[in-house]
């Protein structure tokens, strides 16, 4: 058997999905290196080569718990769904309450010399989660026994501690929810009642955080910076202004791998504003082809979903897609500045640990479902 072929028979599942898990890790690489340079000099005394290899390090260690997770079985994920959120929940309290501070930010808990986003673990735990409620009630879900319990309470618990250190991250989780339980046939008044009672958990932790600013929990000062700095600022602030020129820069073919300008003056330019950096050397041409890998990643799980006779494996897939590419149009609509400057990173591109890994564990997840189906035709 050629290696091609042995190659083929190990990854199964959807081809396209593969292909699109390779270039989106090709561009990591070359975004990360070119673009990590004031990073390197930030924190590891300009060596750019040593921050690559670290970071090429974790990316293939997520490549291979792609595979590792495309071997299992998705049913398995149905049955530890309760047990993951019964884990996340104390994680992120105690994040929220003793995690480290990191630009100015208290989202990290470090052990044994790791440090570990738990906010990335729940974002998946609680589409596997939703995922089980919605096969397990099959017919269309209109009772409130149905609906408060089993589906609201758990977003509200895990979006409202996230928020606090990351209000992107919970509103991104949040809209994907509300996204996943109208596919699963959520009746309309308990998607709206999730995000009424979603509007009062903000309203409430805003309010802590104006009244208790010592306590340091709730960072309503940066959330209010930000928004001011979008609607009052002509150029977005530094990030923005410096990421749009970037992309101006750039024009419709680029300037060529690792001839970037921007990124000498770009905080971040590795992790939040990577896609700036990929449309500076690659153009349109470049930014537009990441776009639409996302969005041909989002399709082909619309098609899993069509295929699937399963229930759980249609909700998971779709999911943990539609998590990936709202996360991912969010990244890049920062970048040309539609929205207000945030914390995600592009999934798989950006360099990152937590986020890394677990986009990549979401990923095998996605195949393991499509391999299941591939087995059926």
């Amino acid at each position: 058997m050629s290696l091609g072929n042995r190659i083929a028979a190990e990854l199964r599942g959807d081809r396209t999905i593969w292909m699109i898990i390779a270039v989106l890790s090709l561009f990591s690489l070359l975004a990360v290196y070119s673009a990590s340079g004031w990073e390197a000099w930030r924190m590891r005394g300009g060596n750019t080569t040593a921050m690559f290899v670290g970071h090429m390090i974790r990316l293939a260690f997520g490549l291979f718990l792609v595979y590792l997770c495309h071997l299992l079985h998705y049913r398995q994920y149905q049955r530890v769904a309760p047990i993951l959120i019964l884990i996340c929940i104390p994680l992120l309290a105690f994040t929220l309450f003793f995690g480290r501070n990191v630009n100015d930010a208290q989202r990290w808990i470090g052990f044994f010399g790791f440090s570990f986003q738990p906010s990335e673990m729940a974002k998946i735990a609680l589409i596997i989660y939703i995922a089980r409620e919605l096969t397990r009630k099959q017919d269309y879900i209109s009772s409130f026994k149905d609906a408060f319990l089993p589906i609201i309470v758990p977003v509200l618990i895990i979006c409202g501690l996230i928020a606090p250190a990351n209000l992107s991250t919970a509103l991104v989780l949040f809209v994907t929810c509300i996204l996943l339980m109208f596919i699963g046939r959520v009746s309309a008044k308990y998607i709206f009642l999730l995000g009424l009672l979603g509007v009062v958990v903000f309203a409430g932790l805003v309010a802590v955080g104006k009244l208790y600013p010592e306590a340091d929990l709730v960072r309503v000062d940066t959330w209010v910076s930000r928004v001011q700095e979008f609607l009052h600022s002509e150029d977005g602030g530094y990030q923005v202004q410096q990421a749009k020129i970037a992309i101006a820069r750039g024009g419709v073919i680029g300037k060529g791998p690792g001839n970037s300008i921007i990124r000498n003056f770009l905080p971040y330019a590795h992790a939040d504003f990577i896609y700036a950096i990929i449309c500076e050397e690659y153009g349109l041409l470049g930014g537009t082809v990441i776009m639409a890998l996302y969005v041909l990643l989002f399709l082909r799980n619309v098609k899993l979903v069509t295929k699937s006779p399963k229930a759980f494996g249609a909700f998971l897939a779709i999911g943990l897609s539609l998590l990936l590419t709202v996360q991912a149009l969010a990244n890049i609509a920062v970048n040309v500045n539609l929205v207000p400057a945030t914390g995600l990173t592009l999934p798989l591109i950006s360099m990152g640990g937590t986020s890394m890994l677990f986009t990549c564990i979401s990923l095998g997840m996605i195949l393991s479902v499509s391999k299941f189906i591939e087995s059926l035709e």
